[in-house]
């Protein structure tokens, strides 16, 4: 105890340190569907729109069918194009997850009531070796 008093900014730093490190893994990232979940949602007629977050040139090397993109740069100012799917069941890809979380907080704040995001992204959907349209 003595240590901890004498060291008091010291040992703040370590607990503040190891917080920041956590806390991305404890901070809340939204609803993510695996590759499994997602291409059952697909396959079962759930999923109505799949929004490929990417720039251009990702999307044209590789993308889900059927996928729509808008890049996350462009989401607000497009987000009228989805209008018809604030109902229904909304799938977000990017190339590893970060940016569809980001785009999927969007498009919930704008109303969509039922919104995803891939986890792991492209990347992990071509892992685990599923189908890309180019």
């Amino acid at each position: 105890m003595k240590f901890i008093l004498d060291h008091i900014f010291v040992v703040a730093i370590a607990v503040i340190s190891g917080a920041a490190l956590l806390w991305p893994a404890i901070a809340p990232r939204g609803r993510r569907a695996t590759h499994l979940q997602a291409t059952q949602m697909m396959n079962r007629g759930k999923a109505t729109a799949v929004i490929d977050v990417r720039s251009s040139e990702e999307f044209a090397a590789g993308h889900l069918r059927d996928a729509k993109n808008i890049p996350l740069a462009d989401l607000a100012n497009r987000i009228g194009e989805l209008d018809k799917s604030k109902t229904k069941t909304v799938i977000v890809v990017c190339q590893s997850g970060a940016r569809a979380d980001k785009a999927a907080r969007q498009l919930k704040a704008a109303g969509f009531e039922d919104v995803y995001s891939l986890d792991g992204g492209i990347a992990a959907w071509t892992a685990a070796g599923l189908p890309v349209t180019k």
